[in-house]
């Protein structure tokens, strides 16, 4: 098969499009041929050594695709558990950057809805991390005030649609002014220019207070501004930080506000099955930014780096 594999770390550069052996389904595994396999920022931490991993190995997460022999079409949850600890596709084994893998049978789930391949690729690992974000971790309640940080990449827009779909109010950042406008026809309730604007004074204005949950995945560029934007008794719930993990504590802040900040990585397999049935009844749809041939995995990792996407980039793989 064809396949995206690593050598060595680095930059896109170390991105190998090669031929590789098949993958030879173990007992309780299935053989999925992928139409599609989209990228996230552990793909990139993991090219460049963030961790590194043995390899060979076959980058990406998540994937979307048929069972081999069949015409059903199915998707991964990537995060799969084994002796009682999360590995993750693309990490611990080779990935989806291939046109086949073989995978647990418990972890391939119908495509929910209509999604084509690209978008059936394009939800499992954001949707899950938001999922756990706003529901499992802060309890996000219909009717509050969300602060999404940085409206563009697939948490932050995955974010978005959950938390509409729950009911929520959403206020998203960029300093895009064209994101913010494409944020705004997702339904995006207020959206602010967090490079010209106030964002604070944005969010304390529309909401009378500060928002009841925050969604953090940037760290030291936002982090003050998130203890200021969080209302008394606020949430923020933190999945990442990149542009750095240290930012100034600012302890006052937390307990004078007395705020709950919560951590939170991935999802188990029950929030990936509460994201699978909202997709599937049409309350949250994921959002493709731009695809590539498999071949071109550099390319797509370079714009994913750059920061330039609204939404997942994705790969597609022909059948």
């Amino acid at each position: 098969m064809k396949a995206i594999r690593i050598h060595e770390d680095g930059g896109p550069e170390v991105l190998r499009y090669e031929d590789v052996p098949d993958p030879e389904p173990r007992d309780g595994e299935a053989l999925v041929e992928l139409r599609a396999a989209s990228l996230n920022h552990l793909d990139v931490w993991i090219r460049k050594g963030l961790p590194s991993v043995p390899k060979p190995r076959i980058l990406g997460a998540d994937g979307a695709g048929v069972i081999a022999g069949t015409d059903e079409r199915v998707v991964i949850n990537p995060g799969i558990m084994t002796n009682g600890k999360m590995h993750v596709v693309g990490e611990m084994m080779d990935g989806t950057y291939a046109e086949l893998i073989a995978i647990p049978r418990d972890y391939l789930h119908p495509i929910p809805g209509d999604l084509t391949f690209e978008e059936a690729a394009a939800f499992p690992l954001t949707f899950e991390t938001a999922y756990r974000m706003l529901v499992t971790r802060a309890r996000l309640q219909e009717g509050e005030w969300v602060l999404i940080w940085g409206i563009g990449g697939g948490v932050a827009t995955a974010s978005l649609s959950l938390a509409k779909a729950l009911g929520a109010q959403v206020i998203v950042t960029s300093s895009s002014f064209a994101k913010l406008e494409h944020a705004k026809a997702l339904g995006a309730d207020v959206a602010v220019n967090h490079d010209t604007d106030d964002v604070v004074a944005a969010v304390k204005d529309v909401t009378g207070g500060g928002a009841h949950v925050v969604v953090e995945s940037v760290g030291e560029a936002t982090w003050k501004r998130t203890l200021d934007a969080a209302r008394s008794e606020g949430r923020i719930v933190v999945c990442g930080a990149t542009t750095g993990p240290n930012p100034p504590a600012a302890l006052h802040r937390v307990w004078w506000k007395q705020l709950s900040i919560l951590g939170s990585s991935m999802g188990s397999p029950d929030d990936f099955q509460a994201v699978w049935k909202l997709i599937e009844a049409g309350k949250a749809r994921p959002l493709v930014d731009k695809v590539f041939p498999l071949a071109e995995a550099g390319a797509a990792h370079e714009r994913l780096e750059a920061g330039e996407q609204l939404g997942k980039i994705v790969l597609s793989i022909p059948g």
